[in-house]
């Protein structure tokens, strides 16, 4: 018998919103080591920050011994989760989720360990088991055990029904029975005991226990953790503005090191708990020290360094630190031409240009002043550079100018910052 809980390690770093039997649970993970999943249903062509706490979970999980499984919803996405979504999604084609699956598959593979002997990790696809159904076998062998009455009451469901301008389709009112089932099959197959998701989940979580409680007899279990929210309230997903995604060609690193730099302060130590493997007792220590001057700075730093390698890898990470370096620092020694790739992708305003006729007229193409007359104050009153260097005076643009002969960075003080691409 194991000395480690898991799950009260779990509960100690804010990760569990609701689980059920816990008591059962934590006995059944510290003696054996068991098969738990989480489902994935491919509606864009990347996850997004929103899905970091249930891939983080996984991996605590196969680290503790046990098997993590990936359940990408090529069928369940077909039809799209109605769980507390304001209005029905729009449907997506069988090609476009044929693709997105290929594309989130890689993107988890690089959380978890494929090549682990008994609990290495797997990826399945629900695909495999609702392209053999048909809809007569669904409604007896499984329809036959949900209470119309049940459905309609979980918040999930109540909250679109309470609306007469959306509603709910009969299409997604279904959708909670066919990720119940998912619970089922992999239960029956592949001897899964856990669920693990959001805490937009657990409606359907639940469901899936119910299922096999009715048609196995078996105790199965559901963890959900908590949702990662915007400053809006709102959480974060496919479907909303504001999205940090995964893929670094829809996200850049540099954005995203930049999303947990700017995070308010209070929830530092917080986010640390939930994303990093960094140990609690590391993380109350320097929750401690967060009166003293700067280290919130220096721990928002160390929480975007440590989730950012996490997502992207080493080599992504040093790139993220030499263009930081070269905005904040104003050190241009290690600027390479690939990182101005990921500054015009999204890390700052970009213009495309040919001839610029002097520095006055640039800084008003790039809208860091109004007017020539303002950009001439500006360059007057030393505010203006031109890749980190001061500019006391009307400049004419020449080759030296040109980063690797692209790229020149007009900065306005120190945080407002256009980039020209000749």
């Amino acid at each position: 018998m194991s000395e480690f809980n898991l799950v009260k390690t779990l509960r100690d770093r804010g990760l569990i919103s609701h689980i059920t039997n816990e008591d059962n649970l934590s006995k059944l993970i510290r003696n054996n080591s068991i098969s738990l999943y989480c489902g994935f249903d491919p509606t864009d062509e990347s996850l997004h920050i929103g899905h970091l706490l249930p891939l983080i979970t996984l991996k605590r999980f196969q680290m503790a011994g046990h098997r993590p499984i990936i359940l990408i919803g090529g069928a369940t996405s077909l039809i799209g989760d109605p769980s507390f979504k304001e209005k029905e999604r729009i449907f997506n084609t069988n090609n476009n989720i044929d693709i997105w699956s290929k594309k989130i598959s890689k993107q988890i593979s690089c959380f978890l360990d494929f090549n682990l002997g008994k609990n290495s990790a797997l990826l399945l696809n629900n695909n495999m088991w609702f392209n053999k159904m048909n809809i007569l076998s669904f409604l007896r062998d499984v329809g036959k055990y949900f209470s119309i009455n049940t459905m309609i009451n979980r918040a999930a469901v109540k909250q679109r029904i309470m609306r007469p301008d959306q509603g709910i389709s009969f299409t997604e009112f279904s959708y909670n029975l066919l990720q119940a089932y998912d619970f089922f099959i992999l239960n029956k197959q592949y001897q899964v005991d856990l669920q693990i998701g959001g805490s937009d989940q657990w409606g359907n979580i639940s469901s899936g226990m119910h299922l096999i409680h009715r048609k196995s007899k078996k105790e199965v279990y559901g963890l959900t953790m908590p949702l990662l929210l915007q400053s809006n309230g709102i959480k974060f997903g496919k479907t909303e503005s504001g999205t940090i995604w995964l893929d670094a060609k829809k996200t850049s690193p540099y954005k995203f090191y930049q999303f947990w730099m700017n995070i308010e302060d209070i929830n530092v130590y917080y986010f640390l708990r939930l994303f990093t493997f960094i140990k609690i007792s590391e993380i109350n220590r320097r929750e401690q020290k967060k009166h003293i001057e700067n280290q919130i700075i220096y721990d928002k730093s160390f929480l975007a360094k440590n989730i950012t390698r996490l997502v992207h890898g080493k080599e992504q990470l040093l790139a993220v630190e030499r263009i930081t370096e070269f905005l904040f620092l104003k050190n241009i020694d290690h600027i390479q031409e690939v990182d101005f790739q990921q500054l015009k992708q999204d890390g700052i305003p970009f213009i495309e240009v040919d001839n610029i006729k002097d520095l006055q007229e640039a800084l008003v193409l790039t809208s860091l002043a109004q007017s020539r007359t303002q950009a001439k104050n500006m360059i007057i009153s030393n505010s203006v550079s031109i890749n980190t260097k001061k500019i006391r005076k009307n400049h004419i643009f020449n080759s030296q100018d040109k980063l690797f002969g692209k790229f020149t960075l007009l900065s306005r003080g120190k945080k407002n910052h256009s980039l020209l691409c000749w």
